[in-house]
């Protein structure tokens, strides 16, 4: 909540394992409501330290405003609780977004997740301004989402650094750029109180050791318990010990990515026997010998956790 100044009087911080969670669907590619709850149970189950909602990974442009609504409410009352929630907001018309966010009920959430524009690709400047009128919308803390493989546009560090100075609302960024001197020039400029957090699962270890605070990760939808220890150990500096579960998770982070994300999480996840291998167009699940392999991974993950 805010005082009367506009500053959070808690500042919620976004350390260790977030994980982005999968919306299942049924045969009929309706929301599978009950594969929902045997994510979240297993996140939470695996130690996770907080959910994302409504990310890219739960194909959240695929879902109609009554679907969204009815996700968020559910993993509310699955949650109950137990564990922080992070809310997926995000768009590339400004207006339409903080008119979202001032009309969405954010109860039971702790911060919103809120990706660059898309498509239209603005400038820095143009960042900036619709960053800053998402700060003013929004109840809740904002956490910055680059990706720019996937909306065509970078955030510069000059520009979140300035969000971040700026804007005390604005609590951290997911970064997920890939590109290791823009994060370590936030990391190195940035106020104490704003975090970085690794937006790539294969980047985790070596961003903890320059100082990000943790991931917002797509694996830990299946490997909550085992990935988050890694998180843990890197947060705690123990590296060395860290490094082998880092390699163990080597080849899977390769399948997960090469047909596309969250296709093949879901894949994982249906090996696993948590939801049916289901998306919506126009995604489409991974190819099948993507999916042989990432069979083949989860028996040796399986094996390596069992040591």
């Amino acid at each position: 909540m805010r005082d009367s100044y506009g500053n959070f009087m808690e500042t919620f911080r976004l350390t260790g394992l977030g994980v982005a969670a999968v919306t299942p669907f049924t045969p009929d590619k309706e929301i599978d409501f009950e594969a929902l709850g045997r994510v979240l149970d297993h996140i939470m189950e695996g130690h996770a330290d907080y959910i994302v909602v409504l990310g890219t990974t739960g194909e959240t442009p695929t879902l109609s405003p009554a679907e969204k609504q009815a996700v968020r409410e559910f993993a509310v009352t699955r949650t109950a609780g137990r564990i922080p929630l992070v809310l997926g907001m995000g768009g590339n018309c400004t207006r339409s977004l903080t008119e979202e966010i001032r009309s969405t009920d954010l109860s039971g959430f702790s911060a919103i997740l809120s990706v660059t524009p898309f498509y239209n690709k603005p400038s820095q400047e143009g960042l900036y301004l619709h960053y800053r009128e998402v700060a003013m919308a929004s109840p809740l803390p904002v956490v910055l989402y680059n990706v720019p493989g996937r909306t065509g546009i970078n955030i510069k560090a000059s520009t979140t650094l300035r969000l971040a100075k700026e804007f005390p609302g604005i609590i951290g960024i997911k970064e997920a750029s890939g590109d290791f001197k823009q994060i370590e020039e936030i990391i190195n400029h940035k106020p104490e109180r704003f975090q970085v957090i690794s937006g790539d699962d294969a980047l985790t270890y070596p961003l903890i050791s320059l100082g990000a605070e943790g991931v917002i990760s797509v694996v830990g939808n299946a490997f909550p318990e085992e990935f988050g220890r890694m998180v843990r150990l890197c947060l705690a500096g123990r590296f060395n010990e860290a490094l082998p579960i880092h390699y163990s998770f080597s080849r899977l982070y390769d399948e997960l990515f090469v047909d596309g994300n969250p296709a093949g999480v879901k894949s994982l996840l249906n090996a696993l026997g948590l939801i049916e291998n289901q998306l919506r167009l126009p995604l489409v699940p991974t190819r099948l010998e993507t999916g042989e392999e990432i069979r083949r991974l989860v028996t040796d993950l399986r094996n390596i956790s069992a040591r």
